[in-house]
Formats: structure tokens, C-alpha cells, sequence
């Protein structure tokens, strides 16, 4: 891999930890991620990416234009939700809502696409 990727993706790391911990830590059900579709719009927006909200009651679609001609183009869909799980365990950023927590995985899978949607921004060519 290209020593100028890795070490742009290196830089987003605390960033991309902070997201996902507390997406960690604010879980929401299915058809409730209202605080996590917020996040999520608010940072593609802080990014240069044009959002639409509200895709389905709470979907988030951010679309990044490339600064080249043609019609490229690239899907990236993450869930949201979180189950309705008891969390037990030492974690700094322990679910914060009693008997939901992301035991499913969708705190990370959101951050990794927010993380592919800051580089992309970045790297519009």
C-alpha cells in the first residue's frame, strides 16, 4: 500500500476512534438512530459532502462530486442500529443506554464508511 495513504488514514485515527466510541456509547435501535444520523450528516457536511436527510425517515446519503469529468461512481452503505443487548463489560465507552448496545458490529462498520467518505472528500481526483 502506498506509504502517502497509509499515512493519511494513520492521521484520521483518533479522530475515527472518538467517532466510533461514541457511537459506541449513544447506542440506538432500529428506526430510532436520530442523535447517530445527526453525527453522521453533521460530519459528512464538516467534510464537503452535499447531504440529504431524512432517506427513509433517518438514512443519511452524502453525495462527493470528483473534481475530474465523468461518471464514475461508488456505493457505500453502513447500518446504524444497535440491538437490544444488556452490555456488560470494562469499556471506557460503555453503552450509556441501558439494555441496547452495538454488540452487532454497526458502530464500526459507520465509522469505517465515514472514514472511506473523509478520505474520498480529501482525494477527490
Amino acid at each position: 500500500m502506498d506509504n502517502s495513504l497509509l499515512s493519511r488514514l494513520h492521521a484520521m485515527q483518533n479522530e475515527l476512534t472518538f467517532i466510533r466510541q461514541d457511537i459506541h456509547a449513544h447506542p440506538e435501535t432500529a428506526m430510532n438512530e436520530v442523535r447517530t444520523s445527526a453525527m453522521v450528516a453533521a460530519k459528512l457536511k464538516q467534510w464537503g459532502i452535499t447531504v440529504t436527510e431524512e432517506v427513509g425517515n433517518l438514512g443519511v446519503v452524502g453525495t462527493l462530486k470528483s473534481n475530474t469529468s465523468g461518471n464514475r461512481s461508488i456505493g457505500l452503505r453502513a447500518d446504524m442500529d444497535a440491538l437490544k443487548i444488556i452490555e456488560k463489560n470494562d469499556l471506557s465507552f460503555v453503552s450509556t443506554i441501558s439494555g441496547i448496545m452495538h454488540a452487532c458490529g454497526h458502530d464500526g462498520h459507520t465509522t469505517m464508511l465515514l472514514g472511506a467518505a473523509k478520505y474520498l472528500a480529501e482525494n477527490r481526483d
